[in-house]
């Protein structure tokens, strides 16, 4: 990976953590201000010893820390992270968080997790509108999947359609491989040779599934040349738009995967291509580059279903996605403690894992979609019920409401150690699993 495609994906992961933590913040900042509530520091990321920048407005001094793994609100008389018990000694005034109400207390704390459920769906709204939502019928794929190793080792086969799993009709195919997943599929139905086959999923094959990060099975399609690149070998054997690329040294390739396949076993030698053009066959010699590309874009013959929006139509819509997109990482979530197939070490990592969610090259489509979804998993994961977490203070707070008692201070505040220690050494253990796997990778 170049230095350049590391600033991007890190630029990306920068300021889509800094628009979440921030709206995270503003939900408990603006009802803590509702509720005459002081709050005595707003920050974007962290700031222990000293800060990038700051400056005080009224009570509240608002500022950047240097250190990029959150923010934070520091409300008056809360037990928080930065564990002011100066403050907490002294009697509650009117202006502390512990002298308000309990439900006021409630309000302000699921406020971060709120707006970032609500930004969820505002985001996944707006890209619906503006974009609608393509997907590729499993209907269209009329040639069949080009399966890899892990797909034949079950006994998928090359040409075979995927129309279910666990005899549950299929509608996108992009969907399938976390259909797989999430439900933990037993079994795969396809279509071969006219006829239905339902092959089983046997033990290990969703662990490899989640270790390889990529599908199982492509869409196989005939190689018709879309463009070609300027400069390339296709370039220089004058290969055209609409021409059909069927055998490399004679060896038929009649889908673009197996070109891909063949070509690469010839880098850096002279090959000979057939070329289909209109009724025309045609063989070029051609000189391939180190890489073994030859340099031919290939037509997308599949026609995608797009659904288009209003912008009322929308805001529903954006609703369900964002709705879908977290029961389906509630699943995956569970999985971890519950499947046999997946790993903890396999499954958890830190901000290397979550940069490399971005694309390489910047991309505001993906940076909504994968914010949005951040989104989402930053308002899941902080309202568990653990100590330190927004849900840790729900949790108190809901057992101060339904028993009329209030866990004492001193509680609170070893709850909040305790809960301290469980995240830094977990954010730990997922970062140090990023750097394990950068390390074996560099030298496998």
């Amino acid at each position: 990976m170049t230095t350049e495609v590391i600033l991007v994906k890190a630029g990306q992961l920068l300021l889509s953590l800094s628009i979440l933590v921030v709206l995270h913040e503003l939900g408990h900042f603006i009802p803590a201000k509702l509720f005459k509530t002081r709050v005595e520091k707003f920050y974007l990321f962290f700031d222990p010893w000293f800060s990038l920048f700051k400056i005080k407005k009224g009570e509240t001094e608002y500022g950047i820390g240097w250190l990029p793994l959150g923010g934070y609100v520091k409300i008056s008389g809360m037990i928080d992270e930065s564990m002011d018990k100066e403050q907490l000694a002294k009697p509650p005034q009117p202006w502390e968080f512990r002298a308000k109400p309990a439900w006021q207390r409630l309000i302000i704390m699921i406020g971060g997790v709120t707006v970032n459920i609500l930004l969820a769906f505002f985001i996944y709204a707006m890209l619906l509108w503006h974009y609608g939502e393509t997907y590729l019928p499993v209907s269209e794929v009329k040639y069949g999947i080009q399966a890899d190793s892990l797909a034949h080792s079950i006994g998928i086969k090359d040409g075979d359609n995927i129309i279910a799993i666990d005899h549950r009709p299929v509608k996108s195919f992009e969907s399938i491989p976390g259909d797989v997943i999430l439900h933990e599929a037993k079994s795969i139905q396809v279509t071969r040779d006219g006829q239905e086959v339902s092959i089983p999923v046997p033990d290990g094959f969703i662990r490899a599934l989640l270790k390889q990060k990529a599908p199982f099975a492509m869409p196989r399609f005939p190689f018709v040349a879309d463009s070609v690149l300027e400069g390339s070998a296709a370039a220089k054997v004058k290969v055209q738009k609409g021409d059909q690329l069927i055998a490399i040294n004679g060896m038929p390739v009649p889908f673009y995967s197996d070109f891909a396949k063949e070509i690469r076993k010839h880098k850096k030698e002279d090959v000979f291509i057939t070329v289909l053009r209109g009724k025309d066959t045609l063989n070029m010699s051609a000189t391939l580059s180190e890489k073994g590309e030859f340099g031919v874009y290939p037509k997308i013959p599949f026609n995608y279903n797009t659904r288009h929006f209003t912008f009322l139509e929308s805001f529903p819509a954006g609703y369900q996605k964002g709705v879908d997109k977290l029961v389906d990482y509630i699943r995956q979530f569970r999985l971890i403690f519950v499947s046999k197939e997946v790993k903890v070490s396999e499954s958890l990592g830190g901000f290397g894992s979550i940069a490399n969610l971005f694309p390489e090259a910047w991309d505001w489509v993906s940076f909504w979609q994968l914010t949005a979804f951040l989104s989402i998993i930053l308002a899941f994961m902080n309202i568990l019920p653990i100590p330190a977490l927004d849900g840790g203070h729900v949790l108190f707070l809901l057992y101060e409401i339904i028993t009329g008692r209030k866990p004492s201070e001193k509680f609170l505040e070893y709850a909040q150690i305790v809960g301290m220690v469980l995240l830094f050494s977990l954010l730990l253990f997922a970062n140090g699993l990023d750097i394990w796997r950068s390390i074996s990778k560099w030298f496998s």
